[in-house]
């Protein structure tokens, strides 16, 4: 996040998508009897985290510490791990404000998120009027200083902040890092690695929220391509800055799900939803569920405590307005999370094979039992024996299926879906609306 203006994503209404995956939390319910009734407690219950930006100056507002220290448990510093603030001087660092974020969030037993390590925005002066191998040289040695001198006490760093460009090009932003070398971010995640070999390294972005959209996929494939060549990079932070310009996609899931398919987590790192009432509510429910619905959708961070703390307080985004009271989106999100809970894959399969192949060849596809909720499983499709396949799903009223990833679908009836490779691999996932039938589809291959 930065404190300028920038192009980010925005959201009026949650998709019918996130609206009907999110169905089980009830949105100005109170919490249910037993429930959690913190957002970070919650959260723990299925194994993630529920976190919060941070500023220094605020760590003296009672109101504002309360809240803090009662409902989160992740502390991510708004600003003050940014390159202007940790090394305003070239080769003298500063890390006094950071530290006292640091501090009181260990303090309170509470992890933290490291922001940001090398970014195009708010650098200091000095490194502003560099370029070429100088500026390279001046990049890494603040990545490895930083990240050495938080060695042990950060869970995770966003390395690499906001390097694609917006628009339908897909490629980088061009910035005066960008311009040392296209391999500049690979050359920060391996600096991170060796000052701090015990944190995740994330790469983060805004506006990577629709799988459709040529950002998302320059990102996807840079991520892809660091995985298959053993680049260090563990996670990718998708900010989630939404208001009234453009829904969340209907394929939200997909994206969170695909990035994750790659062998990395995925995290919500600056959520906030401009509105009010009910409205926002859902969408914070939607937003949510979406997380809960991947599994290694590790956590959400809100962007700031109270509306009144927010970069965008006009548009009151936050769980909690002005005063410090919980608002109706606060209630959606703790519900959402408490219904969460994971009860973790079975390693139970069935398989089917169908061979038509006139030379006897075939395919195998195997299925096998995913994540549970009370209104809803994941499920999951290997493909063996063949590249080029055709999976039929079989679910039995009233299951519906209502999301999946790494392939192309279309649908012969409301309970017959076709799919097939669509560049992902071979293996495959959906959602499945059960509507109290927990009875497992059936799934047979046939080469294509």
């Amino acid at each position: 996040m930065t404190l300028t203006a920038k192009s980010v994503a925005r959201v009026t209404l949650v998709s019918a998508l996130l609206t009907a995956v999110a169905g089980a939390a009830v949105i100005g319910a109170s919490p249910a009897s037993g429930a959690a009734s913190t957002l970070g407690a919650a959260a723990q219950q299925s194994g993630r985290y529920f976190g919060t930006a941070v500023a220094a100056n605020k760590l003296g507002d009672s109101t504002y510490t309360g809240i803090l220290n009662r409902e989160f448990d992740m502390v991510t510093a708004e600003n003050e791990m940014k390159m202007d603030a940790t090394e305003p001087n070239q080769g003298q660092f500063s890390y006094g404000n950071a530290d006292r974020i640091v501090n009181q969030a260990r303090n309170q037993g509470k992890r933290v998120r490291g922001h940001a390590l090398a970014w195009h925005s708010q650098q200091p002066g000095w490194m502003q009027n560099m370029s070429g191998s100088s500026l390279r040289n001046a990049m890494l040695n603040h990545v490895t200083q930083v990240a050495s001198y938080y060695r042990g006490k950060i869970y995770a760093w966003d390395v690499v902040n906001e390097a694609f460009a917006d628009g339908s090009s897909g490629g980088r932003r061009d910035s005066n890092l960008q311009r040392t070398g296209n391999d500049w971010i690979e050359a920060a995640f391996r600096a991170a690695r060796a000052a701090d070999s015990g944190a995740k390294l994330c790469y983060n972005d805004y506006n990577t929220d629709n799988w459709s959209h040529a950002k998302t996929q320059g990102v996807y494939r840079m991520v892809q391509d660091f995985k298959s060549r053993g680049v260090p990079i563990d996670c990718v932070g998708f900010q989630a800055h939404f208001n009234s310009g453009n829904p969340v996609p209907s394929n939200y899931h997909t994206t969170l799900q695909n990035f994750a398919a790659l062998g990395v987590d995925v995290q919500i790192t600056e959520l906030d939803i401009e509105g009010s009432g009910s409205s926002q509510a859902q969408q914070y429910q939607g937003v949510t569920q979406a997380c809960l619905s991947v599994a290694r959708c590790t956590g959400i961070t809100v962007w700031g405590i109270r509306d009144s703390d927010s970069w965008r307080a006009s548009g009151t985004p936050l769980l909690f307005d002005g005063g410090g009271n919980k608002k109706a989106a606060y209630t959606s999100v703790l519900n959402v999370l408490n219904s969460g809970t994971n009860p973790g894959p079975t390693s139970t399969t069935t398989t089917t094979t169908t061979s038509s192949n006139p030379g006897g060849g075939g395919c195998t596809a195997t299925y096998s039992e995913g994540e549970k909720w009370s209104d809803r499983f994941n499920g999951n499709v290997t493909v063996t024996g063949t590249d080029n396949w055709i999976v039929t799903v079989t679910v039995s009223s009233p299951q519906r299926i209502i999301a999946t990833w790494n392939t192309s679908a279309t649908w012969d009836s409301a309970n017959v879906m076709t799919a097939r490779p669509n560049g992902n691999g071979n293996t495959f996932g959906f959602t499945i609306s059960h509507g109290g039938n927990w009875n497992w589809p059936s799934v047979s291959c046939r080469v294509g």
